[in-house]
């Protein structure tokens, strides 16, 4: 069974945090010392981690953008805070059983590679990476689809109408209805008339009639 968006986005999260924990913590104590979980607890005494292992995806991003100025931001760029708050959302999403459009996955896996690249996990961003690609052949798969289906239905209509003339071209109208001079009940039957036996010819005679 092919793997859903969702499975995809589920991988790509455990991949961002195993690949998210070494250079954080590695990052932090290379600011704070040993003891820099015990002074981030401190500041931010909300986080629920009783250790830095124990930290989820949503608990480093939220580190790197608590520590962004002091630390991340030392080493990172402006586009790399971008995408740390762009998947703190992606996250929010993934967390609330919100679907994910095949778009919306593959933005959102181009965004953990590209920010495990910048701390230096390659190993993780090049599986989520291969997950991508797969997820992009799936997109041009899709857009193939639908325009073939365009292009159906558009020859289909084409050969429904396009080879059909206008009546005018087929049949020549009588004179009297190009000159407008007739009356609508003389090319319409009336039943009655023709019950008694009263009717013009060519409805009251079958032989007139099918002539």
């Amino acid at each position: 069974m092919a793997a859903s968006n969702r499975d995809r986005v589920n991988k790509g999260m455990d991949l961002l945090k195993a690949g998210l924990s070494p250079p954080v913590e590695q990052m932090m104590r290379g600011r704070y010392g040993e003891r820099w979980w015990e002074q981030y607890k401190t500041a931010y005494p909300m986080v629920r981690a009783a250790a830095p292992e124990e930290l989820d995806v949503q608990g480093l991003l939220h580190l790197m953008r608590n520590g962004w100025r002091e630390v991340f931001g030392v080493t990172l760029g402006a586009m790399e805070r971008n995408l740390v708050h762009e998947l703190i959302e992606a996250r929010n999403l993934w967390a609330h059983q919100q679907p994910f459009s095949t778009d919306d996955t593959e933005r959102a896996l181009d965004s953990m590679a590209r920010l495990l690249r910048a701390v230096s996990a390659g190993e993780q961003a090049d599986e989520i990476e291969r997950e991508r690609q797969i997820v992009r052949r799936t997109q041009f798969a899709e857009f193939a689809r639908t325009e073939t289906r365009k292009k159906t239905t558009t020859a289909v209509a084409t050969q429904a109408t396009g080879g059909l003339r206008p009546w005018r071209e087929v049949i020549t109208p009588h004179r009297d209805v190009q000159r407008g001079n007739f009356q609508q009940a003389e090319f319409a039957a009336d039943l009655a008339q023709v019950a008694r036996g009263e009717g013009t010819p060519e409805y009251a005679d079958p032989v007139e009639f099918f002539r």
